[in-house]
């Protein structure tokens, strides 16, 4: 059975302890950014509390991976920050305990974490990724909450445009009312004036009830013929109409609608790693077999269009021998109407090549597009858990290092460090994306930027070296920047 030290367990303690509260800070400043990014497609929608909830939930959920790097470079800096403060780690040491016993059962739970981090990333994430997308699509097509505010006018209604002066709320009443109905194209708008009038839903929140008081209406009537006058101009009839009350129904769908989750079913947020590759060889394979099929049909079709054999395009060159025709005398030989004409054909042919090229490529790069995402998504699944382990070589060193532990300075230099990580995880995603760099150069570059700064403090916290004191650094630059060094003093000799 295996038996864990007293002294390793008090080390795993204080870490969890401290993990726990960074990861839950971490996913909670994440999804501030989150709700932060996405505020206009969720304000005004009139959201029931549970499916904002839920949204809440799937979100938090999608940002595990991302809040679990954060997490661990905090935990393990404070973590082993506290112990040198406590002078816990100068105890250890004392005792013969050296830094790597004393990291190795938090190397064993950090390894744990990332394999952890990875299975979710691969088995539980994409699920979670459908479910989210889903209800944010859904909550994007919903109809905003009906809000019409005084003195502007209201445009969320479809087909029309309302104008309220005035609300009272105590009789639930609306004065001063325009509304411009143009449902019926705007060659034939009409508008509707009240005095007052009053708006509620029906009981299943498909329409919108308009009970309007002393008003009138104005409308153009559409007629197949223009009818003229004496003077000869055209006349549009209008509808005038008075009213001591009207009820107007309106089509205005205030029910939260979720959508099928079919159309991301194919989509790379839902897919698992496996999945993914099969994925990229598929479409890498259909994309080759398109690139062959233009080629050979340009050739065949645009280039050699004389050509309509079976066999290479380029076959044809063994039947024209290009070196015996003069292409310049045979044009001067023509008359200057069939030069025209001939310079026109050729530029005419020429514009219809250069679009069905641009066309193809288009096509193509869409089909490149896609494989890179798909490329991305599959590297995700790796990088976000390196950058655990990754982290933790950075933060418990540095810790160690530095001896100060609280959340006063940690949190400064977690903060700093992850704003470098994240800055190069985007430039690197970015570039990846746009086909600029390689999927695997483009999605490894952070971890290729701070894992020779995690094994650059490993080793000057194992050998104690001393690379955070302010003394050291103010003693070298006294050296360097001494006064005989700046002004040397003569030779009295000479």
């Amino acid at each position: 059975m295996l038996k864990i030290k007293k002294i390793h367990s008090y080390i795993i303690k204080n870490f969890l302890r401290v993990f726990s509260l960074t990861f839950g800070g971490s996913l909670f400043v994440l999804l501030l950014q989150f709700l932060f990014q996405y505020v206009d497609a969720l304000v005004g929608k009139g959201i029931e509390t549970i499916v904002f909830a839920k949204l809440l939930f799937y979100a938090s959920l999608t940002l595990i991976p991302l809040a679990l790097p954060l997490s661990i470079l905090l935990g393990s800096l404070i973590t082993f920050g506290n112990l040198g403060e406590r002078l816990e780690l100068l105890s250890m040491k004392a005792a013969g305990i050296s830094l790597w016993k004393i990291m190795r059962p938090l190397i064993i739970l950090v390894t744990c974490i990332s394999i952890a981090g990875f299975y979710f990333s691969n088995n539980i994430l994409p699920k979670t990724q459908v479910k989210m997308w889903t209800l944010m699509f859904s909550i994007r097509e919903k109809t905003p909450e009906l809000d019409i505010p005084e003195g502007a006018f209201y445009n969320q209604i479809p087909g029309r445009n309302i104008y309220v002066q005035k609300k009272d709320q105590k009789h639930n009443l609306l004065k001063g009312i325009v509304i411009y109905d143009f449902s019926n194209g705007f060659s034939n708008t009409s508008i509707i004036a009240a005095d007052s009038g009053k708006i509620r839903f029906s009981e299943d929140k498909n329409f919108l009830l308009l009970t309007l008081y002393q008003g009138e209406t104005f409308e153009n009537l559409k007629t197949k013929s223009a009818n003229t006058d004496a003077g000869n101009k055209r006349v549009i009839p209008y509808r005038r109409e008075t009213f001591r009350q009207k009820e107007i129904l309106i089509d205005f769908n205030a029910n939260f609608n979720l959508l099928s989750s079919d159309f991301l079913k194919n989509q790379y947020v839902s897919k698992n790693a496996a999945e993914l590759q099969e994925s990229i060889d598929s479409l890498t394979i259909k994309m080759n077999n398109q690139k062959m099929k233009y080629s050979s049909d340009f050739l065949r079709v645009k280039y050699f269009n004389s050509y309509n054999g079976s066999g290479p395009a380029f076959s044809i060159n063994d039947s024209v021998k290009v070196a015996d025709f003069n292409i310049d005398s045979k044009f001067y030989s023509l008359k200057q109407p069939e030069m025209q004409q001939t310079t026109n054909i050729a530029l005419n042919r020429a514009n219809i090549i250069k679009n069905d090229l641009s066309f193809n490529e288009s096509i193509v790069d869409a089909q490149e597009f896609e494989i890179r995402r798909h490329g991305i998504e599959w590297y995700k699944k790796f990088t976000l858990s390196f950058a655990c382990i990754i982290f933790f070589f950075i933060g418990a060193p540095l810790g160690a290092i530095i001896r100060k532990g609280g959340m006063g300075l940690p949190v400064v230099i977690s903060t700093i460090l992850f704003i470098i990580y994240y800055i190069f995880e985007n430039t690197g995603y970015k570039m990846a994306r746009e086909g600029v760099w390689p999927v695997g150069l483009g999605m490894w570059l952070s971890s290729m930027v701070l894992l020779p700064l995690g094994v650059f403090l490993t080793y000057k916290a194992v050998t104690d070296s001393v690379i955070m004191s302010t003394d050291v650094y103010i003693k070298t630059f006294q050296k360097i920047f001494k006064k005989d060094f700046l002004f040397p003093k003569k030779n009295k000799n000479k």
